[in-house]
């Protein structure tokens, strides 16, 4: 069953009737209830939403009222003790089951009274105001603010009598079971009620009832024997009152006792305090022993962003970055003349990874395939196998599911992450540029002196006409310019050498720098999408780890 959210109670008033401290362990307990969703039992999430719901409607409900309910078994008396402490015939009795149908109530002070058993979903009928001016003692004054509850049998033949039973046990500020010579070792009444709320001892009360029915010395042995069953089934210390509804007997003495608890005005802390308490000890084992790390450390993380980076081919990515940066410097390095002749030979793959080599590359890394899957998967589980080594089951699956919270996402999330690292195609050098323009210049010189020879040789050597200059016509000059040209094309070969040398060592620092960048961009992926989602995770828990502790009252 999924209750419903139950209210906030960090509002709560601060009752200084209440056990110390009960609402900020009701805080905590808010906080376990919110933190564990998702992770922990969903059973004991109810409970414990039910149990907030309670105490925070129990808490905002008058604090004057002490509600005290009287449960035994058919034949055990109690409507006859209800009857004899409330000084009043308001609850029928006798030996036929079940006598006691609904619960019946007596309040002493009915102001603020009626919203407390509207919540307890007492029927009018069977309310009942109790005054001292009424009949009886005067020491009836001391009870005001008791409201005492005859319940239903809770052996009844009837399901809705033992719900009935069920439900007032749950709430109740202080239980009073009532039992009889005869069946006190009841196996239903111990097995349903005694053992399950043996914690309770503080805010139970047991009476054994129509002792006028033993003689002293039997009383003496039925008490130790009943003592000694009810400390065997863990209620610490219990409190045992004997009392007689006919004679009277012992009526007194339980009427003293009540006089005390309302007097106290703490049985409803106290009674909120042992549900939290209990509350808290089933939370205790998920709560672990070891104390948890808060992030994932150093060498682990590193080690994560490193498979990551695998992952995502960013080595690979570097080495063609390399290749593309070369080829790409080819096209300003390079001695014009050898390019040209280059280019008459047809060369589509050059062309190809020239004009799509770095779109191809930012494409790559725009979906799935920009980081393998497996390989993420498996990076992710590596990571948190150090980190929950120590944790309960619960909350390790909890950090592993951090960790794999964006695992669909992140194969895109490192692709996006080297494609933004790629730098734009046309970004160039600047001494490419100068290299190019110092390759053209000495190309164009290389032309004009051959141009220049051809000059020489036609008006010099064959003389097809007069030479209008010296320059042209001196035959002379034409070994000359022979050595100009030939040592302008070596300073072009020589430029391309030495421009490829320092190419070289560029594209290696290059490539080392796109590696670097992709690494630090994947680094910074892999924090906000794995690592600060555990780092979360861990942190929930260490707040988890004391709230338990302050449930528990640790």
């Amino acid at each position: 069953m999924t209750t419903s959210a139950p209210p906030a109670v960090a509002d709560l008033p601060r009752d200084p009737a209440a056990a110390p401290g009960l609402t900020a362990r009701l805080d905590a307990l808010d906080r376990i209830t919110t933190a564990g969703a998702g992770r922990l039992d969903p059973a004991l999430l109810d409970d414990a939403a039910v149990l907030l719901d309670r105490a925070g409607q129990r808490l905002r409900l008058s604090g004057e009222h002490t509600v005290v309910t009287l449960a035994g078994g058919t034949g055990s008396g109690k409507s006859s003790l209800f009857n004899a402490v409330c000084g009043l015939e308001l609850s029928p009795t006798g030996m036929r089951r079940p006598m006691t149908s609904r619960a019946h109530a007596c309040v002493w002070g009915l102001d603020g009274a009626g919203p407390l058993l509207d919540w307890l979903d007492v029927d009018k009928r069977h309310r009942y105001a109790r005054a001292s001016a009424l009949d009886l003692q005067r020491a009836d004054d001391s009870l005001q603010g008791l409201v005492l509850i005859d319940l239903p049998d809770h052996d009844s033949i009837q399901a809705m009598h033992r719900a009935e039973v069920d439900r007032f046990v749950s709430v109740a500020d202080l239980l009073i079971w009532v039992v009889d010579p005869q069946k006190y070792a009841d196996a239903a009444l111990h097995r349903n009620y005694i053992v399950p709320f043996a914690r309770h001892a503080g805010v139970t009360l047991i009476v054994l009832n129509q002792v006028d029915r033993l003689a002293a010395d039997e009383v003496d042995e039925c008490v130790a024997d009943l003592r000694r069953l009810l400390e065997a089934e863990g209620l610490a210390k219990p409190r045992i009152v004997t009392t007689s509804a006919v004679t009277d007997e012992g009526v007194r003495g339980l009427r003293e006792v009540l006089v005390d608890t309302v007097a106290a005005r703490q049985v409803r802390g106290d009674r909120l305090a042992v549900d939290v308490n209990d509350i808290g000890e089933r939370f205790a084992p998920y709560k672990g022993e070891a104390e948890p790390p808060t992030a994932v450390d150093v060498p682990h993380g590193d080690a994560l962003k490193r498979a990551l980076t695998d992952a995502a081919g960013a080595p690979a990515v570097a080495e063609a970055m390399e290749s593309a940066y070369e080829l790409r410097a080819a096209d300003f390095i390079n001695w014009p003349i050898l390019s040209m002749a280059a280019r008459l030979r047809s060369d589509p793959l050059r062309r190809m990874r020239l004009g799509r080599l770095r779109e191809e590359l930012r494409g790559a890394f725009t979906g799935p395939t920009g980081a393998q899957q497996g390989e993420v998967d498996t990076a992710l589980l590596d990571v948190t196998d150090e980190v929950v080594a120590d944790l309960p089951a619960a909350w390790a699956r909890s950090v592993r599911a951090a960790a794999r919270r964006n695992a669909a996402d992140l194969p895109e999330e490192l692709g996006e992450a080297m494609r933004d690292a790629l730098p734009g195609f046309n970004q160039v050098p600047r001494w490419w540029w100068l290299v190019k323009t110092w390759q053209y210049f000495l190309v164009l010189v290389s032309v004009l002196g051959l141009a220049w020879i051809g000059l020489l040789v036609a008006y010099g050597v064959a003389h097809v006409a007069k030479a209008p200059s010296g320059w042209v016509g001196e035959a002379g000059l034409i070994p000359y310019v022979a050595v100009l040209v030939v040592c302008t094309l070596g300073m072009g070969w020589l430029t391309t050498a030495t421009s490829r040398n320092l190419v070289a060592l560029s594209s290696t620092k290059h490539g080392e720098r796109m590696e670097r960048h992709m690494r630090d961009r994947i680094a910074t992926v892999t924090e906000q999408k794995v690592l600060e989602p555990i780092s979360e995770e861990l942190a929930l828990y260490a707040a988890f780890r004391d709230d338990v502790d302050l449930v528990r009252g640790a």
